[in-house]
């Protein structure tokens, strides 16, 4: 029996690896990056001082938001709403959040192989994996065929 994991955590600044941002090309704006990061995830980069949220997007967004349950439905609304971005979730498909934001919006899903290690803003990767599926979603056309060519995981083509 798998042990209930809570989605409120103690930390909501993990880093995404690497190795599944590379696959994944440039991007103009992550607009929910920690204060620290030891590496770019965007051109341009806003931080829980500015408020992404309530910033303007523009061009292709990253998105790696809050995994607590009560602020990434948020993220997840705007991101849809911009509609030129690729956002690393967990996959908890049969949440609201996912049906009104990603079943019903976006252009594509890919389900990462495996469970990733984030990393620290320090730089240093997490001893344990994140504890849950994770996957990618893509809103626009050009993002979805990047995932289905990233070699990440399970691509799913959402055919709008």
């Amino acid at each position: 029996m798998k042990a209930h994991q809570s989605t409120i955590g103690r930390n909501d600044e993990w880093l995404t690896p690497p190795d599944v941002l590379a696959p994944l090309g440039k991007f103009d704006l992550d607009p929910c990056a920690p204060v620290n990061r030891p590496w770019p995830t965007a051109e341009c980069h806003y931080t829980e001082a500015d408020n992404g949220l309530a910033l303007a997007w523009r061009g292709r967004v990253w998105c790696n938001p809050p995994f607590n349950r009560n602020e990434r439905p948020k993220w997840m609304e705007r991101v849809a709403q911009h509609g030129n971005a690729v956002m690393l979730i967990p996959a908890a498909t049969e949440t609201k959040a996912f049906f009104d934001h990603v079943w019903q919006k976006a252009d594509a899903v890919l389900f990462l192989e495996g469970r990733p290690h984030f990393h620290y803003v320090d730089g240093s990767r997490a001893k344990a994996n994140c504890g849950t599926s994770i996957c990618l979603v893509a809103y626009g056309a050009h993002n979805a065929e990047i995932l289905a060519e990233s070699g990440l995981g399970k691509f799913i083509s959402l055919n709008k």
